[in-house]
C-alpha cells in the first residue's frame, strides 16, 4: 500500500472494536416486473444493524452478467417507484439509474444508506434530520472513524454480495452513483480494486463544490484534509487508469475538470477519463445520463477492455 493510499484510509478511520459482526445476505422477497427480477435481501451492517437491499437482475441476458453498485438513500429511489405497491416516486424521477441500467443488461444492487439502519428513529424516511441524527449516534459510538468511512463500509458490503452471486460476473462489476451517491460511488471505486468503472453524477469533485464538512460525510476531519494538501485528484490517482466518468450540471464544473486532469496515471489513457458538463442544474438529462451508461458498456461489456 502507497503511503498515500494510507493516509486516506486513516483519514476515513476505522470502527470501534465492538463494531465486529458476522457476515449475513438473507433473502426476503422476490418481485418480476417487466424484464427484471427483483429480489430483496437484508444484509447486516453492523453488530445490531442491517441494510435492506435490493438486487435487480434482466431476465432476458445470458449469465453470468455484468453488475452495477448503485448507492443512493434507498433502492427505491433509484427505480422510481415502491416495488410493493407500484406507487410512483416523483422526486426521484429522471435517475431511476437502476432501471436504466438493468435494461441494458446489467445486474444492479443497492441498499438503505445509513441514516435509515444505524439505530432506530422515530422519523420519517425523508426526514432530513436522520443524517445528523446518525451521525451524531455514529460517531459517539466510533470516534476514530468518519460518516465517509461508514458510508463506503456499506457499499463494499454490496460488492460482497454481488462478487458471491454466482450469476453475477464478479470480474465486470461497475459502480453508479448521483449526488451523495456520487459521493459513495467516487470512494468506493477508488479504494475497491473490484470496481472496473465508475460513473458519478454531480457530487462536488472539489471540496468548495459541496457539503463535505457535514457530520455524515467528512465533519470536522474535513478541515485536517485541507491542511495537509489532500483532494480528491490524489484519490482518484490512487485509482488510475481505472475509468472514470464525472457528469457535471450544478455543484460539479469545469473546475472539477481541471482538478480531475491533476489526477496522475491517465497519461496514456485519456479516454478513461471523462467529463460531461451538461451544466442544466444538479437533476442530470437523459441525455447526460446516457453518455455515462455508454461509458460504463464500453468498460463492463467488453471482457478485453
Amino acid at each position: 500500500m502507497s503511503r498515500l493510499a494510507d493516509d486516506w484510509l486513516q483519514a476515513l478511520g476505522q470502527p470501534a472494536p465492538s463494531y465486529a459482526f458476522k457476515p449475513a445476505f438473507d433473502f426476503q422477497q422476490s418481485y418480476k416486473g417487466e424484464g427484471y427480477l427483483a429480489e430483496f435481501y437484508e444484509q447486516a451492517n453492523g453488530p445490531s444493524s442491517s441494510q435492506r437491499v435490493l438486487l435487480l437482475l434482466p431476465t432476458q441476458c445470458p449469465e453470468p452478467v455484468p453488475a452495477v453498485v448503485v448507492p443512493f438513500y434507498f433502492p427505491e429511489a433509484m427505480l422510481g417507484f415502491e416495488l410493493n405497491s407500484g406507487q410512483p416516486l416523483p422526486r426521484y424521477a429522471g435517475i431511476e439509474m437502476m432501471l436504466h441500467l438493468c435494461r441494458k443488461g446489467f445486474a444492479c444492487i443497492s441498499a438503505e444508506a445509513y441514516h435509515l439502519t444505524y439505530k432506530p428513529s422515530s422519523r420519517s424516511r425523508d426526514d432530513f434530520q436522520r443524517w445528523g441524527d446518525m451521525a451524531a449516534a455514529l460517531l459517539a459510538d466510533n470516534p476514530n472513524w468518519s460518516g465517509m468511512g461508514k458510508l463506503v463500509a456499506d457499499t463494499r458490503l454490496l460488492i460482497d454480495a454481488l462478487s458471491s452471486d454466482p450469476r453475477i460476473d464478479a470480474g465486470r462489476i461497475g459502480i453508479c452513483g448521483h449526488s451523495l451517491g456520487g459521493k459513495m460511488a467516487f470512494y468506493t471505486a477508488c479504494l475497491d480494486e473490484r470496481i472496473k468503472a465508475t460513473l458519478a453524477s454531480d457530487f462536488g469533485f472539489c471540496w468548495p463544490q459541496s457539503n463535505w464538512h457535514e457530520a455524515w460525510y467528512w465533519g470536522g476531519k474535513l478541515a485536517e484534509l485541507k491542511a495537509r494538501g489532500m483532494d480528491h485528484s490524489q484519490l482518484l490517482g490512487l485509482a488510475a487508469p481505472k475509468p472514470f466518468f464525472l457528469i457535471a450540471g450544478e455543484y460539479d464544473n469545469e473546475e472539477s475538470w481541471q482538478l480531475m486532469q491533476k489526477a496522475p496515471g491517465y497519461e496514456k489513457y485519456p479516454e478513461r477519463r471523462v467529463i460531461c458538463n451538461h451544466a442544466s442544474g444538479h437533476r442530470p438529462p437523459m441525455k447526460a445520463l446516457e453518455k455515462g451508461y455508454q461509458f460504463l458498456e464500453q468498460f463492463l461489456c467488453k471482457t478485453d477492455a
